[in-house]
């Protein structure tokens, strides 16, 4: 047996066996002095002779080491959150908006203000205006302190003082495991014996011939592997196991729903990121001077500015239809004048429904289903639940029968099978486009109720004029928001995210796969 033991593994045999003392448990880096080993060969050789059952292991003392995050340092250069609301109150009452626009994550100043009104430093007076009423709790001082002493060398949690101790727990959970300001890492003490079955003696280990280990190309040219034996080595054993590339979750996600739907027999819509305002809002019979079409909410294509084919648009008929004016649809309108300049400006699609109004205005198939799942681009606040690039899973059904009890049908059905959730409820809602319209909302387990996305039946004034003359239903998913179900996520910015730690914990391919065969 002392044969087929590799030098690292004999060195660290011989302190055990020079010791006085068998039964005693050495620790480490003793083993590591005695032995003349690096800490990386010790480390490595250890493995080895435990998992050969020639040592024993005991954990000794274990001790939480802090160090500040990312966002921690920052916070100790730029103030923690409370500390920067607290100065911006003393300036006078501020609105809760102001405080939110302090932070690029809006959630942030939400808990922090939070924290202060609980511990009676602000309060919120009438007209939702906030205002300064004591000092900092002395949370913060302290959670300053371990920042500032963590920041220079890792701190013990376990060495610092109870208050201490109770203090950074509170406020690590307030923040979130993923975002809060202080690191924990385990660090574990521990030492090792042999064990009662070792047989080994200290003149085995010295009288073992020299074995050959790995062949290298060295060797094999000064040919110094004659006359010499090789250790032996199991074919039972386990390979390394590789390090491969995948797909990111996410993008595998995508793949799933696109495969999911044309399986439900939806026929898959494409297009441009980037449409006229025509195909993106005016075909919808969303009026010009609506919100949603100011820069503020879209945004335009610099150059070229405006599209230059028109000729297949039926640009004549919505325009008649905008104004009221023998439209093809019973409708009044919406009283004002049709800019057919306006409805050539180029934008980054707003809404997945523009691959809708194409595909109604391209002669489709009656009955028939229709879905895509499009990038769209809208300038919003982000945050755990937006973000100014998402993706729509957009769909609409075109059939004589169809009616508001199909589409709620329909929203279940997408909900169950899509977002993999059972707790579901609807919302009246309006769009220009629909009517009657309606919302989804299901509840995540972290984060509440949560809107998934609308529906309706298309207007007379959206189907009329681009030559459809049956019943459609319309429905606009937020895929990002159901992928957050599905993969076990609780903050959007993490579908998008490169951080390996983050991946491994989402739900994999094979968990998702199992819960495609159950519904």
């Amino acid at each position: 047996m002392s044969q087929s033991l590799h030098p690292v593994e004999r060195a660290l045999l011989r302190p055990f066996l020079l010791s006085s003392d068998r039964e005693a448990f050495l620790p480490v880096d003793e083993i590591g002095r005695l032995s003349g080993l690096s800490s990386a060969q010790v480390q490595m050789g250890l493995e080895w002779v435990k998992s050969k059952g020639f040592v024993e292991e005991r954990v000794d003392r274990e001790e939480t080491l802090l160090r500040p995050t990312d966002m921690g340092l920052s916070a100790l250069s730029e103030g923690l959150p409370e500390e920067r609301i607290l100065s911006a109150l003393s300036s006078g009452p501020r609105a809760m908006n102001d405080l939110r626009a302090l932070f690029p994550d809006p959630s942030v100043a939400s808990k922090a203000v939070g924290a202060l009104k609980e511990s009676g430093s602000i309060k919120i007076v009438e007209g939702g205006q906030v205002i300064r009423s004591g000092e900092a709790p002395p949370g913060i001082r302290i959670l300053r302190k371990i920042l500032e002493a963590s920041a220079q060398e890792p701190v013990i949690f376990e060495s610092l003082p109870k208050e201490e101790q109770e203090v950074l727990s509170l406020y690590q959970h307030r923040r979130g495991k993923e975002k809060g300001l202080v690191r924990s890492d385990l660090r574990s003490f521990r030492s090792y014996r042999l064990s009662p079955s070792f047989s080994l003696t200290l003149s085995d280990l010295d009288g073992a011939e020299e074995l050959l280990g790995n062949v290298t190309p060295e060797m094999l040219q000064n040919k110094s592997w004659e006359g010499g034996t090789f250790r032996p080595f199991s074919v039972g054993s386990e390979a390394p196991r590789p390090q491969t590339g995948s797909l990111h979750p996410y993008r595998e996600f995508l793949d799933e729903v696109r495969d999911h739907l044309v399986r439900l027999g939806f026929a898959e819509m494409t297009g441009s990121l980037v449409e006229p305002e025509f195909w993106n809002m005016d075909a919808l019979f969303i009026p010009q001077t609506h919100p949603a079409r100011n820069i503020h909410d879209i945004y335009l294509i610099s150059e070229p500015k405006k599209a230059s084919d028109t000729r297949d648009w039926p640009l004549d008929r919505v325009a008649r239809t905008h104004e009221g004016r023998d439209s093809p649809a019973p409708t009044r309108g919406w009283r004002q004048g049709f800019d057919a300049d306006q409805a050539k400006r180029l934008l980054m699609r707003s809404q997945g429904t523009a691959l809708s109004s194409r595909t109604l205005a391209n002669k489709p198939s009656v009955p028939g289903k229709y879905f895509a799942i499009a990038r769209c681009f809208r300038h919003d606040q982000v945050d755990a639940t937006h973000a100014v690039d998402f993706f729509q899973a957009e769909g609409i059904v075109l059939e004589e029968d169809a009616s508001f009890r199909t589409l709620l049908g329909l929203l279940a059905l997408l909900a169950r099978e899509i977002a993999g959730v059972d707790r579901v409820h609807y919302k009246p809602a309006y769009f220009p486009f629909t009517e009657p319209s309606v919302e989804l909302h299901a509840h995540h387990r972290d984060l509440g109720w949560m809107e998934l996305g609308g529906a309706g039946l298309f207007r007379p004034e959206v189907t009329r004029p681009l030559g459809v003359d049956v019943p459609v239903i319309a429905w606009g998913m937020g895929i990002d928001r159901m992928a957050m179900f599905r993969l076990g996520l609780s903050d959007i910015r993490d579908l998008f995210t490169g951080d390996l730690s983050v991946l491994a914990g989402m739900n994999r391919s094979e968990e998702r796969a199992s819960t495609w065969q159950r519904i």
